[in-house]
């Protein structure tokens, strides 16, 4: 008997398409790529620097280009004036001229960076510090300083030089500087604002609904935070344990960024990549500088009773203005006479500044009551004419 007869079963051939038509049970759909919800918002982990304190280039960084270097010697004039100026100021509270004047030596790469980072036609919402940026804008150093000498409310015409007034109360300026931005996108301008804020002003509230308000509508405005380290005496770690301030943008989905604040070529290059962003149509961006003021919060404070003398002198050593100086020799587009130049150009500015102060200004105090709102309201109307009538009486008496 022969073997059975075994039928013989061709060989099935499978291709991937088959299978997957065959068995549906076993597909496994493509994983979707989920995108890392922080992505282009967090600050770098170490501040921007692109100069060492004593001025030497670091490596360049093709994500970051060096300013032209026209606009460092253009940075580094206005630093040497600013700071001339700053002095003359704080001389001038010392001599009774100004009732109060809050520093910002130490702070001058701050302070002008923000301003050549931006158009004329651009907007800068200051603090009371920022006295040297509003000099560096252009505005009459008078001006500037009416308001710290008690003339008025502010004494240039913010419409003109767009400059906001020198704001006082902490953060306020935040909301003001969002609604601007918003308001010239609305209308089609590719106006960018600029806040400037200081450490102690990002505990305020108003400084969290700016940064809400810009990023839910994407206002072109940069905040930029210079952290000097106090607010009047309260550090730093008693009001934030954040990594930095700048990762408070991130909680609003506005991208930041932290930058050395006493290298003037980084801070210089880090805002203009920032005015740019808001320029283009992709909303706010936050900045915090590290930098020290030099002197004490105002000539009504005490900077000793909180701070220790080794620390001041450390942060010293970080000149911003030498700094800038010493690149510039480095690379041969500076020598002793061009700052000969700018240091009589800076002395010339403050001997100016002297005389034009010296002289009293004339005052009339029913002005104290123009400017507080559009409308008066019935109490300053009442106010207004009980000053008036004050006035009048004070005259009778002397006639």
């Amino acid at each position: 008997m022969g073997p059975p007869h075994v039928q013989e079963v061709p060989a099935v051939t499978t291709t991937p398409q088959a299978v997957r038509r065959a068995s549906p049970r076993t597909r496994r759909p493509a994983t979707p790529v989920t995108p890392e919800p922080t992505a282009g918002l967090l600050p770098q982990a170490e501040p921007v620097r692109l100069l060492d304190p004593d001025g030497t280039p670091l490596p360049p960084r093709a994500d970051l280009p060096a300013p032209p270097v026209e606009a460092l010697r253009e940075m580094y004039r206005r630093m040497v004036v600013g700071r001339r100026f700053d002095a003359q100021a704080t001389a001038l509270t010392k001599q009774g001229r100004l009732a109060v004047y809050p520093s910002s030596r130490g702070q001058e790469a701050c302070q002008v960076g923000a301003v050549l980072a931006l158009r004329d036609d651009d907007w800068v919402f200051p603090t009371y510090r920022e006295s040297m940026a509003l000099t560096a804008r252009g505005i009459d150093p008078v001006e500037v300083l009416t308001l710290l000498r008690g003339d008025g409310h502010c004494g240039y015409d913010p419409t003109v030089v767009h400059t906001a007034p020198q704001c006082t109360p902490l953060a306020t300026q935040c909301v003001h500087a969002a609604g601007l931005a918003y308001g010239e996108s609305y209308q089609g301008r590719d106006t960018v604002a600029l806040a400037f804020i200081g450490d102690g002003a990002t505990s305020e509230g108003d400084f969290h609904e700016g940064l809400n308000f810009a990023a839910v509508f994407k206002a072109p405005v940069v905040y930029f935070v210079q952290n000097n380290k106090y607010a009047i005496s309260v550090p730093l770690s008693r009001q934030t344990a954040a990594p930095s301030l700048a990762y408070k943008g991130v909680g609003y989905g506005v991208p930041s960024e932290q930058v050395d604040g006493n290298d003037p070529v980084a801070v210089l290059a880090v805002l203009t990549r920032a005015v740019t962003h808001a320029r283009a149509g992709h909303g706010p961006y936050l900045v915090e500088a590290h930098t020290y003021r030099m002197e004490a919060h105002t000539n009504a404070d005490d900077a000793s009773r909180y701070r220790d003398p080794d620390e001041v002198e450390a942060w010293r050593d970080r000149d911003p203005v030498a700094r800038l100086e010493a690149y510039l020799r480095g690379r041969g587009e500076l020598d002793d006479a061009a700052v000969a130049q700018v240091a009589a150009e800076a002395e010339e500015y403050a001997a100016d500044l002297r005389t034009r102060m010296n002289a009293q200004p004339v005052v009339d105090p029913l002005s104290l009551f123009d400017h507080v709102f559009a409308e008066p309201t019935p109490q300053l109307v009442e106010q207004r004419e009980m000053v008036r009538a004050e006035l009048a009486a004070d005259a009778e008496g002397d006639a």
